[in-house]
């Protein structure tokens, strides 16, 4: 039982949260940024078992976080709601909350047939070939979404509100903050059980040297492409979360600027750091909302995020400054990361006596 103390303690605490959710304890801004966190750990967790792991260099993961986006958006669209697309919807709004998983997966499987037809270029390259390959795949992605209309094209898809409230309506609980709670445990517990099973060690095997994981008869070319599907299909996952989080989803949401935050978080952590990646993604997304200070608001400007009720607008000018300036300080003074390739219980040792995951 005392294995399972910090395990407990997580329940307990998600428990907690979505208590304080139901009860408006906590104000749509504080819970906007909570499951943002838990997005943003599915998509660095997800990044770090390719970039991390299996030692590649993927540079357009959000190539495949808008995929499963676009994939759960239009199934979730088309089933619960009235739509432009079919029309009438088709199945009743009330077996929403009931078939979200489902949906949320499907997103997944569709990413990750996606994330297969990139691996096939990574049996035969690596470094910055495959870093060039994956940056082609993302803008590849969003031009072709781009030119779905049945989708919105570039004017987006919405919609998916509609499904949040009719879960509401159903049952009058904190959905979104639940799934996002359910889903990234268990991405985490995914990527946990996979990376120290006999397929993980065969993806850090490829890393540390392919030859030689060839000739202790790995099959370096299935790795790879069990490696990407798995990352691609979560990062899928996440994208699905954050379309139904937000109610609406452009394809430029997912561009390569969206990519580099994924490698900012993978880097930050620590490659092959599962924890490190839980730990990177929160101090992250909590960095970022830090950099939305007010500034006097300019009429047209194009970095505007949000616009307040006194003429003040949050920007997010600063960001792609001094994050890259982060990341520029990292790779000189610690690019390990902040915890290298070491998890939480390697660092500190006595945390295994109170938590595990088997």
């Amino acid at each position: 039982m005392k294995k399972y103390t910090l395990n407990i303690l997580a329940l307990v605490v998600c428990l907690l949260l979505v208590v304080a959710a139901q009860m408006d304890m906590l104000d749509q801004y504080v819970l906007t940024i909570i499951m943002f966190i838990g997005i943003n750990i599915i998509f660095a967790s997800s990044l770090n078992l390719v970039n991390g792991y299996m030692g590649e260099f993927s540079c357009g993961h959000a190539g495949f976080m808008c995929i499963g986006a676009y994939a759960a958006s239009f199934l979730s669209v088309t089933l619960f709601t009235n739509n432009k697309i079919l029309g009438a919807a088709l199945l009743p709004p009330y077996l929403a909350p009931w078939l979200f998983l489902f949906i949320l997966l499907v997103g997944g499987i569709v990413a990750a047939l996606f994330g297969l037809v990139v691996a096939l270029p990574s049996f035969r390259t690596r470094g910055d070939y495959l870093a060039i390959i994956t940056i082609a795949a993302n803008y590849i992605i969003i031009s072709l979404i781009e030119n779905i209309d049945i989708i919105g094209g570039p004017r987006g898809l919405q919609g998916m509100r509609k499904v949040m409230n009719a879960m509401r309506h159903t049952l009058d609980i904190p959905w979104m903050l639940i799934w996002v709670i359910i889903v990234t445990g268990i991405s985490l517990l995914i990527l946990y059980r996979l990376v120290n099973s006999t397929y993980g060690k065969g993806i850090s095997a490829v890393c540390q040297d392919e030859v030689a994981a060839k000739i202790m008869s790995v099959n370096t070319d299935r790795v790879k492409m069990v490696a990407f599907m798995v990352s691609s299909g979560l990062a899928g996952v996440a994208g699905g979360l954050y379309a139904h989080m937000y109610g609406y989803i452009n394809p430029q949401a997912f561009n390569i600027l969206k990519s580099t935050e994924g490698l900012v978080m993978v880097y930050l952590g620590g490659m092959a750091s599962l924890s490190g990646s839980v730990l990177a993604a929160i101090l992250f997304t909590l960095l970022v909302e830090a950099l939305r200070f007010a500034i006097p608001a300019v009429d047209g400007a194009l970095h505007a995020i949000h616009v307040l009720p006194d003429g003040f607008e949050l920007s997010q000018v600063w960001k792609w400054v001094l994050i890259p300036l982060i990341l520029i300080l990292l790779m000189q003074f610690r690019p390990e990361g902040l915890l290298g390739n070491r998890e939480l219980t390697d660092v500190f040792p006595r945390l295994r006596r109170w938590f595990t995951l088997k």
